[in-house]
């Protein structure tokens, strides 16, 4: 089996099979894909007076609002592996900087939500509009059965992230 961690091995490794070569391809492609990915989201924080993990907190807003499930500031807090009190720096931050905002929950008004915040949103989409377009680009070289089985193999990947995550 194939680790994004492991050095590559060479030919005439016991392992020097076409698939074995192909899964270090998709090893090496994923971990440059991360890496690219990480500089990208670091260059939105930079440019607009973010730290990492505040972009990693709009990221979490961003991904359950847009899912129908809004986070409130203590779930952000286990999501971002911070205190409660650590979290509510983040959000005080984002806050201040337009991106995001606190709602008051309709059925509980002592619980609040956060939202991602138009200001935030139109940072957003000019800074991530060209990736978006280049992303669209390519998923249109494959056809849905082709989608399916790259949207398969990433949610497998992830899961597998995300478990070795939570062993440690």
């Amino acid at each position: 089996m194939s680790s994004m961690y492991r050095p590559a091995r060479g030919a005439g490794s016991r392992r020097d099979t076409p698939r074995a070569r192909r899964e270090q391809e998709i090893v090496d492609d994923l971990r440059d894909l991360v890496a690219t990915s990480e500089r990208i989201a670091h260059a939105f924080a930079q440019r607009n007076g973010l730290h990492p993990t505040d972009l990693q907190a709009l990221i979490h807003v961003m991904r359950r609002e847009g899912a129908g499930d809004p986070l409130t500031a203590g779930e952000l807090a286990g999501l971002l592996n911070l205190t409660t009190g650590a979290a509510t720096g983040v959000v005080d931050r984002l806050e201040k900087h337009g991106h995001l905002r606190r709602d008051r929950s309709e059925e509980d008004r002592r619980k609040v939500f956060l939202r991602y915040a138009e200001p935030g949103q139109e940072l957003a989409a000019q800074f991530f509009g060209p990736l978006g377009r280049r992303s669209d680009t390519v998923m249109q070289q494959f056809d849905e059965a082709e989608l399916d089985v790259v949207h398969r193999f990433l949610a497998g990947m992830r899961g597998a992230f995300e478990e070795h995550h939570r062993e440690l």
